[in-house]
């Protein structure tokens, strides 16, 4: 049997590379693998060493450094809002993508309102922060969501005439409780009432009121019920620069307009009237005589400032909902690339066979566009483990601990006024482990499209 030539085996077992090509390959990698090595290995490396130890970095505690992130309370906040924003934000921008790129397929101006989508993606996550620090502002007037929000509300809902409004102990009005006033003594027919308050700022006060009018008797003024109008005038007893007297009516003083007058007798409201832009009003004597004279609470309540964006209550939610108008347009992008993909003939046919719109969207373009809405979904939930500057920026300092995430809580331990570096690296080691999972299930998915 003829012996086969060493090269001839040489090229059956394979080409084999040569000794100076793998030194040529390593000294490529090289240069990456130190930089590799240097940033991401050691740092790792010693975050875990680093978190085996106390704030002095001098003596070994094992796990207590983890353990206080489930025992201090601040730290669980952290936690708890972390795992909020795992569950909320990923999910509602991967929604909203996908009902803006199946929405904008039927719209004539599809491309420009993915244009417009989008662009909060070219902004910084601090630029965005400043934006809705201000967008959340409590003052109607500076914010924009409580701006809306009072709107709303006044719509349906009238707001006080005289917040604050009150009158002085040598007023004839004294407090009845819950925020009304009344008069100290009851009313008789023929007799001018006099109604004065003061603490109305002169922003507050109607635009169209006019000075006060002087009260007249009316009638005979012996209080025996002689028929005639119970009559007087509510103003603000105080006059500009001074000058004016208690309990009367100056020249330079306005008159309530729009102020609400009842008259109580036994604990019923027998009748009502409205001050004028004078600040006169008048009740029938046939009901209001010997009754005494209520202005109601509603007239003083406080003015209606909308909601408390920024408090410890909607803090969490506010900032999420920062996230979403950022990163909603991110996932439209992706996902109208999916769906320009999907083959048009499944959805007509889908038509053709009797399917409504929503059935087609719920069993045939989901489904179609999954790989694609896991994408996004594992895309975000990364990215929401490392949200940092968002919560930093638009909380406040009273509601950043309400507001408080792991990596925000990263920075607080590692560089602020009461650093512990050993809890810092405890937080960075867990912040890890957790993007691990994520990243897993991201790389498998990607190998296994790979091999399709």
């Amino acid at each position: 049997m003829p012996r086969i030539p060493t090269r001839s085996r040489a090229v059956a077992a394979g080409p084999r590379i040569p000794h100076r090509s793998r030194a040529v390959a390593a000294g490529f990698l090289l240069p990456a693998l130190l930089l590799l090595g240097a940033l991401v290995v050691y740092p790792i490396g010693y975050s875990v060493r680093r978190s085996l130890f106390d704030r002095s970095d001098a003596s070994f505690v094992g796990l207590d450094n983890y353990l206080a992130l489930v025992t201090d309370d601040s730290l669980r906040t952290a936690v708890r809002n972390n795992l909020i924003w795992l569950v909320v934000a990923p999910a509602v921008a991967t929604a909203l993508g996908l009902v803006f790129a199946v929405l904008t397929e039927r719209v004539r101006w599809g491309t420009a309102f993915k244009l417009v989508v989008f662009m909060p993606m070219a902004i910084s996550m601090l630029a965005a922060g400043i934006i809705f620090r201000l967008v959340y502002e409590q003052d109607p007037d500076r914010g924009v969501a409580n701006a809306v929000w009072v709107g709303v509300h006044d719509t349906f809902a009238e707001s006080s005439g005289f917040p604050r409004a009150r009158p002085l102990p040598v007023h004839p009005l004294k407090a009845a409780g819950g925020g009304a006033f009344v008069t100290k003594e009851p009313v008789r027919a023929g007799v001018p009432v006099l109604l004065p308050l003061v603490g109305v700022a002169p922003a507050q006060m109607p635009q169209d009121a006019r000075p006060a009018r002087t009260p007249h008797a009316t009638g005979t003024g012996t209080g025996t019920g002689t028929g005639a109008d119970i009559t007087g005038t509510a103003w603000l007893d105080f006059t500009r620069g001074g000058g004016g007297k208690p309990n009367v009516v100056d020249p330079k003083e306005l008159g309530l307009k729009g102020l609400r007058i009842e008259a109580v007798r036994d604990g019923k409201v027998v009748a009502t009237a409205t001050a004028a832009a004078d600040g006169s009003f008048s009740l029938p004597a046939d009901r209001a005589d010997g009754a005494v004279l209520r202005l109601p609470a509603s007239n003083f309540r406080e003015q209606y400032d909308g909601v408390e964006w920024l408090g410890p209550s909607l803090v969490t939610p506010a900032v999420i909902g920062a996230y979403v108008w950022m990163w909603a347009g991110f996932a439209m992008v992706l996902i109208g690339a999916g769906l320009a993909a999907v083959p048009r003939e499944l959805l007509e046919a889908a038509r053709v066979d009797g399917a409504n719109e929503w059935q087609v969207f719920r069993r045939i373009t989901v489904p179609l566009l999954a790989p694609v809405l896991v994408v996004v979904l594992v895309t975000l939930m990364i990215n929401v483990l490392k949200v940092f500057d968002l919560v930093f920026v638009i909380a406040p300092g009273s509601a950043q601990d309400d507001a408080n995430v792991l990596a925000l809580q990263l920075y607080r331990s590692s560089f602020g006024t009461d650093a512990d570096l050993g809890v810092g690296s405890a937080i960075a080691v867990v912040l890890l482990l957790l993007v691990l999972p994520v990243m897993v299930v991201n790389i498998r998915r990607i190998r296994k499209e790979s091999r399709r």
